[in-house]
């Protein structure tokens, strides 16, 4: 009886730590699908879905520098992508280049760079896997306090420039001429996406950040009259998105990040399908 007994406590001390992970997992991807989201409204209205990848790609150099110099990796993270984000708009300024070759160049450098940085580092252990691909169940509590604690003034930032945003995405010069400052609110909106990126690597991973800003937006058009209404779907897509994607994850052994990430391509899959049938 007592062999039995123990066997029944410590398969309920399994079941509760499995239900902790698991609901720390959902807390940390629900809060980021719902910074992610309203601002993926504005990278595919933009079209700077390159530019998010560029600096998700970077953000694995932020990693190794971390590393290397010992400091707080979101902390790493977010200066470099803030960084690149303020030399692009350098280099775009002078016009040598495209803005499609600038982004390339910027992207497979950084994450190439930061491959070498980390082969060099051989007294720490680097999941490389994790990082690219991301480990929402491994998120700590200290990582609920980081999306969240980031997210709020996030969202706030975003709400503050939504107005003047939006007349620089409708038409640029029309909204400078009104007396928008554009490059201020382009500047602002790059260092939004910075700050996304460095708080959501650890859920998703550097080569997953920017389809939680994508795919949700994109699938919430076909159900939106107005930007808002698109920024909220779009949101909801994201939190029905992680659901999906854990839940797969949980009955069929599938690695989360990416499950999410497949659960929302199908959300979108599906919102084209009703487009079609409309």
């Amino acid at each position: 009886m007592r062999m039995i007994s123990t066997a029944i406590l410590s398969k309920k001390m399994d079941l509760n730590l499995m239900d902790d992970f698991m609901l720390r997992a959902a807390a940390a991807g629900i809060g980021v699908a719902l910074v992610a989201a309203p601002l993926g409204v504005f990278v595919v209205w933009r079209r700077m879905a390159y530019f998010g990848d560029t600096l998700a790609h970077s953000a694995l150099l932020g990693v190794a520098l971390g590393f290397l110099l010992d400091v707080n990796l979101n902390l790493a993270i977010l200066a470099l992508a803030v960084l690149i984000a303020l030399v692009l708009i350098l280099l775009q300024s002078r016009r040598q280049l495209a803005s499609d070759t600038l982004l390339g160049i910027l992207a497979h450098s950084t994450l190439s760079l930061g491959l070498v940085v980390m082969a060099f580092q051989d007294s720490v252990r680097v999941d490389l896997v994790g990082y690219l691909f991301g480990d929402i169940l491994a998120v700590s509590a200290g990582d609920l306090w980081w999306v969240w604690g980031g997210g709020v003034p996030v969202l706030a930032a975003l709400a503050a420039i939504w107005r003047p945003l939006l007349a620089s995405t409708v038409h640029e010069e029309l909204a400078q001429v009104e007396g928008v400052p554009v490059a201020f609110v382009r500047l602002a909106f790059m260092l939004l996406i910075a700050l996304v990126i460095a708080i959501s690597m650890k859920i998703v991973g550097v080569l997953l950040i920017t389809s939680m800003m994508i795919i949700p937006a994109a699938a919430a058009r076909r159900f939106s009259r107005t930007p808002e209404q698109m920024a909220l779907v779009a949101a909801l897509n994201g939190i029905l998105a992680v659901s999906m994607g854990l839940a797969a994850s949980w009955y069929w052994d599938t690695p989360a990040g990416p499950s999410v990430v497949v659960s929302a391509a199908l959300l979108f899959s599906f919102s084209q399908m009703q487009s079609t049938q409309g």
